[in-house]
C-alpha cells in the first residue's frame, strides 16, 4: 500500500480565472439595463471562495520549511489597505465607492490565487496556464469573427478595451510556451500566430512593446540552450504565416498596421496624449508628496475637468494618489517578492514562467490601465511566489491510501 496526496480541485481555478479575465462585467453589458447594479465579479468571487474553502479543507495540511517567506504578501495587503484608507483625504469628486470595490476585489483575488497554489503549486499553475491559453483562443476568435474592428479600427473582445485584449493574447503566448515546456507537445506553439495576429490588430503599441521586452529577455536568457534547427523552423513558420496573412488578409488589417504603427508612431510620434497626462500626475505628486491626493485623487482634481479617467501609468497613479507612503509600501513588496523568486526557488521553470507573465502585465501597466487592470500582474506574482517556496512535506494522516494488487502468497 502506498499513499498519494490529494491534489487541488479544478473548479476553484476555473471560477477564479473567469472572474479575473471577465473584468468589470455588469449585467447592463448583457442587455439587462435594470440590473446594471449587479457586479458579476462579486458573485463569481463568492462562488470561487466557497469552492476554494472546500478544496483546502480536503487537501493535506501544509508543513512548509521554515524558510518560507510571505512578507511581500503582507506588505502588499497593507499597500491595498493604505490605498483604500486614502479615501479619507480624497477630493470630493473622487469615485470612492467603485475604486474601493476594485481594490477589495483585487486584494481578495491575489490572496485567493496564492492560497489556491501555495500547498500544491504544480497542478494549480498548469491549470492556470491551460485556462489562459483557452481564454486567449476564445478572445481571439470572438474579436476576429464576431466583434470586428472598433471605431478606431482596433480589435477587442467581449466589450473590453484593446489594451486589455492585447494582454490576454500575449499571455496566451506565454501560456503556450509554458504548456510546451511542461508537456513537450508542439501543438500549443502552433496556435501562437493566432495570438500574435490578434495582438497586432489590437493596435496596442505599449502591450506589444512590453511583450517584445519580456520575449527578448527570455530568448537572451536561454540562448545557450537553443538549437539551430528548431530556431530556423520557427522563423520559417512565422515568416510563412506573416506572408500569408499579409497577402490574403482583408484591407482593414493592413490599413490598421499602416496607420497605427507606421504613420502615428513613426512619422507623427503620436503617443495618445500620454505625456501630458503623465505630467499632470507628476505635478499632482509634487503637490501632495507625502500621502498623495487620496484614492482616485487624479480624477477628483484633474480628470473630472479634462475627461481623463486615470493617469495611464500604475507607478504615477500610486505616486499621485498615495505619495511617498504608497510608493514605499509598493517598493517594499516588490523587493521582498524579487528576493523570493530570484533564481526560481524550488521550481525554477514554473517560477520563471509566472514571473514572465507578471512582468509583462506590469510593464503594460506603465502605459495603460488603472489599479484593477493590474490584477493579472499581482496574480501571476502570487503564483510565482508560491512556486518558488520550498516543497511542502505532506503528513501521512492527511493522505488517501491507494491499494495495489496483492502479490500471490507462496504456498
Amino acid at each position: 500500500m502506498t499513499r498519494v496526496p490529494k491534489q487541488a480541485f479544478f473548479a476553484p481555478g476555473l471560477v477564479l480565472v473567469l472572474v479575473t479575465i471577465g473584468g468589470r462585467y455588469t449585467l447592463d453589458r448583457a442587455g439587462f439595463l435594470e440590473l446594471a447594479w449587479v457586479d458579476l465579479r462579486v458573485i463569481g468571487l463568492i462562488i470561487a471562495l466557497v469552492l476554494l474553502a472546500i478544496d483546502l479543507a480536503r487537501r493535506p495540511a501544509l508543513q512548509q520549511a521554515p524558510t518560507r517567506r510571505e512578507g511581500w504578501l503582507l506588505v502588499a495587503v497593507l499597500f491595498f489597505l493604505f490605498q483604500i484608507g486614502s479615501a479619507l483625504w480624497a477630493p470630493p469628486a473622487s469615485r470612492i465607492g467603485p475604486q474601493t470595490l476594485d481594490l477589495v476585489l483585487l486584494g481578495v483575488l491575489v490572496l485567493a490565487f496564492y492560497g489556491y497554489a501555495v500547498s500544491d503549486p504544480e497542478p494549480v499553475i498548469r491549470t492556470t496556464f491551460v485556462l489562459m491559453f483557452a481564454a486567449a483562443i476564445v478572445f481571439a476568435l470572438q474579436a476576429l469573427l464576431i466583434s470586428g474592428p472598433g471605431e478606431q479600427g482596433r480589435y477587442s473582445a467581449f466589450g473590453g478595451g484593446p489594451n486589455v485584449f492585447v494582454r490576454i493574447q500575449l499571455l496566451g503566448v506565454i501560456a503556450a510556451v509554458a504548456l510546451y515546456m511542461v508537456t513537450g507537445k508542439l501543438l500549443p506553439l502552433l496556435v501562437t500566430p493566432l495570438f500574435l495576429l490578434a495582438a497586432v490588430l489590437s493596435g496596442s503599441r505599449a502591450g506589444l512593446l512590453a511583450g517584445g521586452v519580456v520575449g527578448g529577455y527570455a530568448l537572451l536568457k536561454v540562448r545557450r540552450r537553443l538549437k539551430a534547427g528548431p530556431i530556423a523552423a520557427a522563423v520559417v513558420f512565422l515568416l510563412a504565416v506573416v506572408g500569408a496573412l499579409w497577402a490574403f488578409s482583408p484591407p482593414e488589417f493592413t490599413s490598421l498596421f499602416q496607420e497605427r504603427f507606421v504613420e502615428q508612431t513613426v512619422q507623427e510620434q503620436y503617443l495618445s496624449d500620454r505625456t501630458s497626462i503623465w505630467a499632470a500626475a507628476w505635478n499632482l505628486f509634487l503637490t501632495h508628496p507625502i500621502a498623495g491626493a487620496g484614492l482616485d485623487g487624479f480624477f477628483g482634481e484633474i480628470g473630472v475637468n479634462q475627461m481623463v479617467e486615470y493617469p495611464h501609468n500604475y507607478l504615477l497613479a500610486v505616486a499621485a494618489e498615495g505619495g511617498l507612503a504608497g510608493l514605499a509600501l509598493l517598493t517594499t513588496s516588490v523587493v521582498l517578492w524579487t528576493r523570493l523568486v530570484y533564481r526560481g526557488g524550488a521550481r525554477p521553470q514554473l517560477t520563471g514562467l509566472c514571473v514572465a507573465a507578471a512582468v509583462f502585465v506590469a510593464l503594460s501597466s506603465l502605459f495603460s490601465g488603472d489599479y484593477y487592470d493590474s490584477r493579472l500582474a499581482w496574480i501571476f506574482a502570487a503564483l510565482a511566489a508560491a512556486a518558488a517556496l520550498p516543497r511542502a512535506e505532506t503528513p501521512s494522516r492527511e493522505v488517501v491510501p491507494v491499494m495495489r494488487d496483492r502479490e500471490p502468497v507462496p504456498r
